[in-house]
């Protein structure tokens, strides 16, 4: 991705003390970026990045999404927004869910306001495919985000509102692949829920270019998802004991509660008007107004015909492939030289 469209520009990261922010503001500080405002809660996160960075564009900003306040004292005068800012773990927001509409809906309200009143240029919110037939808190908290977000843009002026969606990065925090690297390193077994469970391959550097590529090419409300391949867990599994060896053995020990046999990233309803691209899809606001009863006297016949875009039905790994894909990912790098896992973010 060109990232002379950065030149100049002031960038602000809701959440940006997290890996994909850290992984944001690596790309964004070799391009000509004029500078770049992280907004998070956690002083220690961002003192520990302040270090690491040294950039004398790099600025921190202590606050909550979920105060209006602290969200508009860090927007002015910033020309583009990466809305990151989430509660994203779905045990901690089943058994909290109001913590995570405070969060990622009301937050998310609050980031879309101030840019609005700020005049900001482009604000990109990042969901996830927990927001598509959603079956938990945060999954529902997500969608509600994505609505919030289509619903504002039609009303927006001149600040483009979109957001992209994807599903769990390789190697983040809460995945399997750091869990099954520690199971191997301490000769365990690895445990997966279902040997035919999917999901989609997603690097951090891919989610960068993902939203690069919604600040470059989003109109008004859209939603942007990468085309990726997937693999079941067991060949992810299989894989990782082909890098590391020992003798782990693989134990099936069944699906968690509220865990998804596979990763939709686009249902049906949006696939029968998503425009392909090649490697994204790009999925428009819904243009629909509130005179409902011309939506329900005539139907849409391609709804009927579409599928949805899952883990399920993309381009499927085996294991070669998937060796080849997490060998050039730091983490499993680190990993295989036996260095500390890296601090979560």
């Amino acid at each position: 991705m060109n990232l002379d469209i950065l030149n100049g520009k002031t960038v602000l990261v809701t959440g940006g003390t997290g890996s994909f922010g850290q992984a944001v503001v690596r790309r964004f500080l070799r391009a000509g970026v004029k500078e770049i405002r992280i907004l998070s809660r956690d002083e220690k996160k961002q003192d520990d990045m302040r270090g690491q960075f040294n950039d004398e564009r790099l600025r921190f900003f202590l606050g909550d999404v979920r105060h209006s306040g602290s969200v508009h004292e860090a927007m002015r005068n910033t020309n583009l927004v990466f809305h990151a800012a989430a509660l994203k773990q779905v045990p901690s927001c089943e058994f909290h869910p109001m913590e995570a509409v405070r969060t990622n809906v009301l937050g998310a309200e609050n980031v879309i306001s101030a840019a609005i009143a700020c005049g900001v240029e482009r604000v990109v919110a990042l969901s996830t495919d927990k927001a598509v037939y959603p079956i938990n808190a945060m999954g529902l908290s997500k969608a509600m985000m994505e609505k919030i977000v289509v619903a504002r843009s039609r009303s927006a002026g001149d600040t483009v509102l979109c957001a992209t969606r994807y599903g769990n990065v390789m190697a983040s925090r809460g995945s399997v692949i750091p869990l099954f690297i520690k199971q191997l390193r301490e000769g365990r077994d690895i445990t997966i829920t279902d040997p035919t469970m999917t999901r989609f391959l997603m690097s951090l550097d891919e989610s960068v270019d993902l939203v690069l590529f919604a600040y470059a090419n989003a109109i008004q409300g859209d939603v942007f998802v990468q085309k990726a391949p997937a693999a079941t867990v067991d060949v992810l599994a299989q894989a990782l004991q082909r890098i590391f060896g020992g003798s782990s053995k693989i134990k099936v020990i069944g699906t968690r509660h509220g865990e998804k046999l596979y990763e939709t990233l686009v249902a049906r309803e949006e696939m029968a008007r998503a425009d392909d691209l090649g490697e994204y899809y790009r999925i428009p606001a819904d243009a629909r107004d509130l005179n409902y009863s011309k939506f329900t006297t005539v139907g849409e016949s391609r709804i009927s015909e579409a599928d949805d875009y899952t883990s399920h039905n993309t381009r499927r790994l085996d294991v070669e492939q998937v060796v080849e894909i997490l060998e050039n990912l730091d983490y499993v790098k680190q990993a295989k030289l036996g260095l500390p896992e890296p601090a979560e973010e």
